[in-house]
């Protein structure tokens, strides 16, 4: 099995994406990568922090993400050894140069949220 990454992103419940979104950028200096929706993303020296507005305001569970090169083989694997998934690897974002974002979503032993992340380059 291919072991676990990097941490590669954290995430963060927020009640206004678009206040948290200029503080975390202007205020704190964070480099902005991209907004997609509810959510907005930063660098975090090499660790990606997400931002997500959630309906209801924040505190949700903070996940913890898992960067790995296959997300399919490294899915398979936990599979095999037990772990639950909550669905299979998806492409959750298209970059503009056509670069995917996939994540798989499953829980730990205390049913805390875990994720796996790859970027899959296309065409």
């Amino acid at each position: 099995m291919e072991a676990l990454g990097t941490i590669g992103q954290l995430s963060r419940s927020v009640a206004d994406i678009g206040a948290a979104e200029i503080w975390w950028r202007d205020v704190l200096g964070v480099p902005h990568l991209f907004t997609y929706g509810n959510l907005a993303f930063f660098d975090c020296g090499g660790v990606r922090l997400m931002l997500s507005a959630e309906p209801e305001g924040p505190p949700q569970a903070n996940i913890i993400y898992f960067r790995v090169t296959d997300i399919a083989a490294a899915h398979a694997a936990l599979l095999e050894r037990g772990v639950s998934f909550l669905r299979p690897p998806h492409c959750i974002h298209r970059h503009a140069d056509g670069t995917e974002e996939w994540m798989a979503f499953f829980s730990d032993n205390e049913d805390r949220p875990l994720a796996l992340m790859s970027q899959v380059r296309t065409g």
